[in-house]
C-alpha cells in the first residue's frame, strides 16, 4: 500500500480520519500488517482502552465511533494499520478490510503530555 492510496481512503468514517490523513499528508511514517484479526477482537481490545484513558482522562479521537464500526462488523477479517506523525506528537490507529482497500475505522490524536518529573535532590556522600 502507498502513501497515495492510504490518504484516499481516509475519508469520514470516524473525526479521527481527517487528521490521520493531514499527518500522512504531512510525511507521517505508516505501516499496514498483513495479519487478519476478526473485529469483534479489535472491538473487545480497543473497548478496553476506551475504558483506560478514560480514567486517565485522556481523549482518544474517533475511540467510541471505532468500538461501535468495529462491533457491527462482527467476525469480518480486519487488517491494522499505525500512522505516526514525524514529530511523534500524534498517532492513530487504523482498521482496513481484509484487501486493504477500505478503511473501516480509524482512532488517534494527540499524544498525553506528561508533567517531567521532579529531578530527586541527592545529598553528597558524607566524607566527600
Amino acid at each position: 500500500m502507498t502513501r497515495d492510496d492510504l490518504i484516499a481512503l481516509l475519508r469520514e468514517q470516524t473525526p479521527a480520519c481527517g487528521p490521520a490523513r493531514d499527518a500522512l499528508v504531512a510525511g507521517a511514517d505508516f505501516v499496514v500488517w498483513d495479519g487478519l484479526v476478526p473485529a469483534s477482537r479489535h472491538a473487545g481490545v480497543f473497548r478496553g482502552r476506551m475504558r483506560h484513558s478514560s480514567k486517565r482522562g485522556h481523549t482518544i479521537n474517533g475511540l467510541a465511533e471505532s468500538v461501535a464500526i468495529l462491533r457491527r462488523a462482527r467476525e469480518a477479517p480486519l487488517r491494522i494499520g499505525s500512522i505516526d506523525a514525524l514529530d511523534r506528537s500524534s498517532w492513530f490507529t487504523i482498521f482496513l478490510n481484509s484487501t486493504a482497500t477500505e478503511v473501516v475505522a480509524c482512532c488517534g490524536g494527540r499524544r498525553p503530555t506528561r508533567e517531567p518529573a521532579e529531578t530527586p535532590k541527592c545529598a553528597a556522600p558524607p566524607g566527600r
